[in-house]
């Protein structure tokens, strides 16, 4: 696999209708300067606003991988982003004047074609791959998807389907060098749908740019000569409709024997593109389909943006720590005699996070808390709980040294056991909900497996030159 960055030498352009819409645009891929990313460039709209391609922007999956950032969206993207990922681009200006790009034949190679036509310029600064060092999972039980991300020194992807319909089956494939199969064995996939499907499709509003030269229709129901030109003109299609021998409609022969889950797998390219980075692991995926492409994608981009802060933080890799006292001091404002979290243990993006807190005896509190009887102040173990809630809030925002936390509310504080000298407090925060600026969590405390203390934090996160009042 590539190490530095590469972008394209040169601007190329394609035209077209989309498959959903049926809306035609230009569709322009444009050199980008190292670290911009992978962005759509909506041009024919005011202020020509932009769409980063990474997951948090995703608005629909319905049918397709829709990008949106207010009113602007990008229907469709999973194909063009396979291309790119495909080719090996970090970096990459999409401009489009339209809603959603040009279908071409409903694979990958229109996109491809031009990419290589444009040619590539390889960049000074290094790729930044996401390296998966443990087993990352998906599972969706009624559906039956299993996504599974496993550690490996390279990016390997192996798909299977199974439509329990005897047209199409069971089938799989495998991507094994990104460098040397994906141009030939799979950006040549097309789209497919099912003929029971397109009927639906239709009345939905969709693939209103859909005909018989961007689209493999699997044949798996009979239909009349007057039902298939019902179905002609409801889609539009201009050539006559019939069921193909070959179980394909008017006969089109598939590119690849297994062509459906070829574009399945190119699907998932596409859709996993939306990390925002290059990733090293082994993709295994069962039954998949934008929806669940994009839930693991998300899933995987939150442990890139968590592998990125702490190593913005944490200088030194230690064993069992995420963040140490150094790094703390580095995210939370508090010095001695008030920083009460050494280190942390666990951290879950927007989710949870584990602290630890070692108490010695000579803790300043301990002389007058209480002389000859030394025991932790209950509102010292609520404080360690709050500012490690604060490095998980902190952790949730762009730039967090330049943010503060501030504690609206403290509900619910139980005390169940006193904490000594020589303990070891284990304080687990969960987020129990996240609107705007304002969250609320659920903390614990913990000595050993005992529940020392508990409590139920509300906080508001606001700029650090901005902030009054009590400072968490």
């Amino acid at each position: 696999m590539l190490e530095l960055q590469r972008t394209i030498e040169k601007p190329v352009s394609l035209s077209g209708i989309g498959l959903h819409t049926g809306t035609s645009c230009t569709m322009t891929f444009k050199p980008a300067p190292e670290n911009h990313g992978i962005r759509f460039v909506r041009v024919d709209l005011g202020g020509n606003p932009e769409i980063p391609a990474n997951a948090d922007n995703v608005v629909d999956v319905s049918r397709g991988t829709t990008l949106g950032i207010g009113e602007a969206k990008v229907h469709t993207v999973e194909h063009v982003l396979a291309a790119v990922v495909g080719l090996q681009i970090d970096n990459l200006i999409i401009e489009i004047d339209g809603i959603e790009p040009p279908v071409g034949d409903g694979s990958s190679m229109p996109y491809v074609r031009k990419l290589l036509d444009a040619g590539f310029v390889q960049q000074d600064a290094p790729k930044d791959y996401l390296i998966i060092d443990e087993t990352v999972m998906y599972h969706n039980e009624d559906k039956q998807i299993d996504i599974v991300a496993l550690p490996l020194d390279s990016y390997r992807v192996t798909v299977m389907v199974d439509y329990q319909n005897p047209a199409l089956g069971s089938q799989h494939t495998g991507m094994f060098d990104l460098e040397k199969e994906f141009v030939t064995e799979f950006a040549p996939a097309r789209t497919f749908c099912f003929l029971s499907e397109v009927e639906e499709l239709a009345n939905n509003g969709l693939i209103k740019g859909g005909d018989i030269d961007n689209a493999v229709v699997i044949v798996d129901r009979n239909s009349s000569d007057a039902e298939l030109e019902t179905l002609r003109k409801k889609i539009g299609i201009k050539e006559k409709v019939t069921i193909g021998q070959n179980g394909i409609l008017n006969n089109k022969e598939l590119r690849f024997r297994n062509e459906p889950v070829r574009h399945k797998l190119l699907d998932l390219l596409g859709d996993l593109a939306l990390i925002g980075a290059p990733i090293k692991a082994q993709i295994l995926a069962a039954r998949i389909g934008h929806k669940a492409n994009v839930e693991f994608a998300k899933q995987i981009r939150k442990l890139y943006q968590q592998k990125k802060l702490v190593k913005k933080f944490q200088f030194v890799k230690k064993e069992g720590v995420v963040f140490d006292t150094s790094a703390i001091e580095r995210i939370l404002p508090h010095r001695y005699p008030f920083l009460l979290v050494d280190k942390i243990i666990h951290l879950e993006l927007d989710k949870k996070v584990i602290g630890v807190k070692s108490i010695s005896v000579n803790e300043p509190y301990f002389q007058g808390h209480f002389p000859g009887q030394p025991i932790m102040p209950g509102v010292l173990i609520i404080e360690s709980m709050a500012q490690t809630g604060g490095i998980l809030l902190l952790n949730a925002f762009p730039n967090p040294e330049e943010k503060l936390v501030l504690f609206m509310q403290i509900n619910n504080a139980k005390f169940r056991k006193p904490v000594y000298p020589g303990d070891q407090l284990f304080l687990q925060i969960d987020m129990t909900n996240k609107k705007s600026k304002v969250v609320t969590m659920m903390g614990k405390a913990y000595v050993n497996d005992t529940l020392v203390a508990e409590a139920e934090f509300m906080a508001a996160i606001v700029d650090r030159e901005s902030s009054i009042g009590e400072k968490k």
